[in-house]
C-alpha cells in the first residue's frame, strides 16, 4: 500500500509541474493590450510611458519615463509614483525594486531601476499619488 501511495504522491507532483511548466511557456495571450498610453483605472489620469532607450534590452538596468496628465491634458507636476510588477504567467514580482526619481517637468517623471531578467509577458504597475486622487495604471511589456 505504502508503494501506491508514493507512486500517487508522484504522479501528483509531476502533473502540477507539467502544468506550471506550460503555462511559464505559453505566449502571451493574443489579445494583450500593449499600448503605452491610457488612462488610469479610475480615469484620473492619462498615462504614458516609454523606455529611455529602444530597444528594451532583456537583462539590463534601465530607465523609463511616465509622463502623467488630467484628463484635460493638463501636466501633473506633484505627482508621487511608486512602481510594482511582474510577469503574470511565471507568478513573480520584478527581480529590482524601481523608484521615481523625480519630476523632470511637463508630468514626465523618472523612473530608475527597471530590468527584465528574461523575455516573455511583463507588467508595470504604477501607483500616482496626487491631488486630484489616487490611481493607478497598468502597462504590459513582451520581450
Amino acid at each position: 500500500m505504502r508503494k501506491w501511495i508514493i507512486a500517487a504522491i508522484i504522479l501528483v507532483v509531476l502533473a502540477v509541474a507539467g502544468f506550471y511548466a506550460m503555462r511559464m511557456m505559453s505566449p502571451p495571450p493574443a489579445d494583450l493590450d500593449v499600448a503605452r498610453e491610457k488612462m488610469s483605472a479610475a480615469g484620473t489620469y492619462e498615462v504614458t510611458i516609454e523606455p529611455e532607450a529602444e530597444p528594451i534590452q532583456q537583462g539590463a538596468l534601465h530607465g523609463w519615463i511616465v509622463t502623467v496628465k488630467t484628463p484635460d491634458g493638463e501636466p501633473v507636476s506633484d505627482a508621487e509614483i511608486t512602481v510594482d510588477g511582474g510577469m503574470p504567467q511565471h507568478g513573480h514580482g520584478l527581480p529590482t525594486a524601481p523608484q521615481s526619481v523625480g519630476h523632470l517637468g511637463e508630468g514626465r517623471y523618472r523612473i530608475e531601476g527597471v530590468r527584465f531578467n528574461m523575455g516573455g509577458w511583463w507588467v508595470l504597475k504604477f501607483a500616482i499619488s496626487a491631488p486630484a486622487g489616487n490611481d493607478e495604471a497598468e502597462f504590459n511589456i513582451v520581450l
